[in-house]
C-alpha cells in the first residue's frame, strides 16, 4: 500500500540518487547486487545481538532497491536485472526471519506461519504479473496490496527492534500477508476475466 500510494513523496530522493550512480558510471544491476549484499547482512546482524544495525542496513537496502530501479528505467531495462531484484528482495527478507528465529527459537511456529503466507502472496503477485498483458511502470504488472514491501520492513523493523513483542508482531504480519495474497487473488480473477 505505501509503495503505491507514498512512492511520489520520496521519489524525488531516489531520482536523484539514481541519476549521481550513473554519472557515477554504476549499473543498475551492481547497485541491485550491493542491495542484496547490505540486505542480507540484517539477520546476521540481529542474529549477534545488533538489532539496531539490523534495521538501518534493511532500510538502507530497501533504499538501494527502488533506485537500483529507477535507473534502469533511466537506462536500458533488463529481464534478468528484475529477475536478480525480485529473488534478492526474497532473500533479504528470509535472511532477517532466519537471524529472527536462530535468535528467538520460541517463535519460530510464527516465522514457519509468516513465511508460507509470504509465499502464498508472491506466489499469487509473480503469477499474476506473468500472466498479465497489463503492463505498468515496472517490467511486469505490479499488483498493489495492503502489505508491499515497506509495510514488510515495518513489521520485521518492528519484530528485530521489540523482540519481546515479536511473537504478536509476526502473527499480525501473518494474517496482513495471508490477506494480501487473498485481495491479490481475487483482483486476479476480475482482471484476468477480462483479458
Amino acid at each position: 500500500m505505501l509503495d503505491t500510494h507514498a512512492r511520489k513523496y520520496v521519489q524525488p530522493a531516489i531520482e536523484k540518487t539514481a541519476t549521481g550512480f550513473l554519472k557515477l558510471g554504476l549499473s543498475p544491476n551492481q547497485v541491485t547486487i550491493a542491495s542484496f549484499i547490505i540486505g542480507i547482512s540484517s539477520g546476521i546482524f540481529f542474529y549477534f545481538g545488533f538489532p539496531i544495525i539490523a534495521v538501518i542496513v534493511l532500510w538502507l537496502s530497501g533504499y538501494l532497491d527502488a533506485v537500483d530501479g529507477t535507473m534502469a528505467r533511466q537506462t536500458k531495462p533488463s529481464a534478468f536485472g528484475t529477475v536478480m531484484d525480485v529473488t534478492f528482495d526474497r532473500l533479504v527478507e528470509i535472511s532477517v526471519i532466519l537471524g529472527i528465529a536462530f535468535a528467538i527459537p520460541d517463535v519460530q511456529w510464527a516465522l514457519l506461519l509468516l513465511s508460507v503466507s509470504i509465499i502464498f502472496s508472491m506466489t499469487v503477485f509473480l503469477t499474476v504479473g506473468a500472466v498479465s498483458e497489463k503492463q505498468g511502470v515496472k517490467s511486469f504488472y505490479y499488483q498493489a496490496g495492503l502489505a508491499e514491501r515497506t509495510e514488510g520492513f515495518l513489521f520485521l523493523s518492528i519484530m528485530m527492534l521489540l523482540p519481546a513483542h515479536v511473537l504478536w508482531t509476526t502473527l499480525l504480519f501473518f494474517f496482513v500477508e495471508t490477506f494480501t495474497g487473498t485481495q491479490r487473488l481475487l483482483e486476479a480473477k476480475r482482471i484476468l476475466d477480462k483479458e
